[in-house]
This record gives C-alpha cells, sequence and structure tokens, in this order.
C-alpha cells in the first residue's frame, strides 16, 4: 500500500489548542492536518534536537545548588543530557548515522554546549529560583475550547508578580516578525490567566542564538485579543474538520518541510482523510463555522 493510500490507526478530530499546532495552522492548514490528524512521521532535526538539549539542560541545572550554577557545570552537562536523550529516543541517533569517527556529533555537542554558555550572559542563574520548570499548563474556555501547552520556566517575584520565561535557540527575530514571536508568549499568559486569574507581569523571549531578550508586559485587553483569535482559528480548525478541505499555503518553510511527497504543492497526494466528513459545503459569507462541532468530541 503506497503512502496515499495508508490510513493512520490513531487519527482523530482535533480536540485540542497548543501554540505550536496554533502556528502550524497559520502557517498551512494542511501541514496541520498531516501533523495532528494524520499524525505522519518526521525526520528528527538536528536544530530541534539541539534545542531539545539545551532545554534539558537549563532546567535541570536548576536541580543543583545556586553557587553550583556555573557556565562550566552546565557545558559538563551535555554529554549526559544527550545520552539520556537518546536513551528516550533511540530514534535520534539516525542523526549521525554517518558519522563513524564522531565528528559530526562532537561538533553539534560543541554548539549546543555554546548556546548553554552564552545562556550565562543573558541571566545569572545563581539569582534565580523558578517557581516551575517545563510546566504543563492546561484550561478550557467558556467556549469550550481547551488550551495546553508546556512554559519552559515560571518566575514567582516577592510580591506575587508572575514572570513566564521561555528559552529559544535561535536568533531573535527582525522587529517586524515580533508580534508573531510573541503570539506563544501571550497564548501561555492567558491560559496562565484563565487559570490562575493572575496576568503575568512580564513575558520574556530568550534568544541565545543571538544573545537577546525579548521582554513583553501584557495587559488584559491583550489576552482578551488573542483569546478572540484562537477562538476565530479554532473555529476554520472545526470547519476544515468537518468538510476535510485542507488546503496547502505555499511560503519558502515549504523547503524544510518532511511531506512534500504527499503535498498537492510537489505532486503528491494526501492520504485518504481519516476522519468523517460531516459537511463539504463551504460556509457562507460572514459564516465562521462556529457551533457545528464540539471541539472536544473527536469525530466517529
Amino acid at each position: 500500500m503506497s503512502t496515499s493510500e495508508q490510513v493512520p490507526v490513531e487519527s482523530r478530530a482535533p480536540m485540542s489548542l497548543s501554540p505550536s499546532r496554533a502556528s502550524d495552522f497559520m502557517q498551512c492548514p494542511l501541514l496541520y492536518r498531516f501533523r495532528v490528524i494524520d499524525r505522519l512521521p518526521e525526520k528528527p532535526s538536528a536544530a530541534a534536537t539541539r534545542g531539545t538539549l539545551v532545554h534539558a539542560v537549563l532546567e535541570r541545572l536548576f536541580d543543583d545548588p545556586a553557587a553550583e550554577r556555573t557556565a562550566s557545570r552546565a557545558k559538563s552537562m551535555v554529554p549526559g543530557q544527550w545520552e539520556r536523550l537518546l536513551a528516550s529516543k533511540p530514534e535520534l541517533a539516525e542523526l549521525f548515522a554517518e558519522d563513524p569517527d564522531g565528528e559530526r556529533l562532537a561538533g553539534w555537542l560543541g554548539e549546543a554546549e555554546g548556546l548553554v554558555e552564552r545562556w550565562f550572559t543573558l541571566e545569572d542563574p545563581t539569582r534565580l529560583e523558578p517557581a516551575e520548570r517545563e510546566l504543563f499548563v492546561e484550561t478550557e474556555l467558556d467556549s469550550g475550547l481547551r488550551l495546553r501547552g508546556v512554559i519552559d520556566r515560571v518566575d514567582v517575584a516577592p510580591s506575587g508578580e508572575v514572570r513566564i520565561v521561555d528559552y529559544k535557540t535561535g536568533k531573535a527575530p527582525r522587529p517586524e516578525y515580533r508580534d508573531g514571536a510573541l503570539f506563544q508568549m501571550t497564548f501561555y499568559a492567558l491560559v496562565v490567566w484563565r487559570l490562575k486569574g493572575v496576568i503575568p507581569r512580564r513575558l520574556q523571549l530568550v534568544y541565545l542564538g543571538s544573545g537577546e531578550v525579548l521582554t513583553y508586559d501584557p495587559v488584559e485587553a491583550d489576552l482578551l485579543r488573542v483569546e478572540r483569535k484562537l477562538l476565530a482559528l479554532w473555529d476554520a480548525i472545526r470547519l476544515a474538520t468537518e468538510s476535510g478541505d485542507w488546503r496547502p499555503r505555499p511560503t519558502k518553510l515549504c523547503g524544510w518541510c518532511d511531506h512534500q511527497a504527499v503535498c498537492p504543492e510537489f505532486g503528491g497526494t494526501p492520504p485518504v482523510y481519516p476522519l468523517k466528513i460531516v459537511s463539504a459545503r463551504p460556509p457562507e459569507s460572514g459564516e465562521s463555522g462556529q457551533g457545528r462541532m464540539d471541539p472536544a468530541q473527536p469525530s466517529s
């Protein structure tokens, strides 16, 4: 059976929304379908895996007493955390399958160590005691939309003010693209607000690739705006789920997509749509598709 004819066993309708999946849909609805509904496999990425490795080091460094949180200590943790990551995901070994002398792996680990070391020029971990690390958060809005995600770090001041921190191993975006970068953070701020009734005092993005820190202090209007955006986005996702109409949106990012072989933009044929089509009609003018599917329930 060809790839385009396979129907994944675990396919199901979307049940919640995370920052990454919301970004997927905004980037390309068909990519969202491939990842969320079809659950097509993707090759491990050296860049993404390096990011996971660096995050693991920065998370576990806080297990040490404050005085021992040094750059040399953090760098020394990189090889061990890589072995731990490899043990939990053996498929990552294929990243360096064609590296018999270990030269590429050594260079890659060195890059991770460099990113970890740069963090110490941006923050002082000896003066930080995070309230939470790698915190899973989930809430359900009044509309029934379930939001979820994982926050890298939450700091709480003695006064009770909350700061949400996210580490990025890439470079900071140019000013005209910063709204997109802050989308993830305002998403998290909305979830924390709905869960705890507290608007985070500060959102902080730490870009290890360029050695920059981007901060933003949200207000209630910001969070209400992102909530409206997410509700509209969820309406569009529900409509596509019902109709089976997931259209590709070609961009420069297509060159890095693992699914070109099954994408119509590259001459491919998507897998057979695995969910029941509820309605194939397009929305009429001014219709959002709201109210035709319970987002908390998978299609039969």
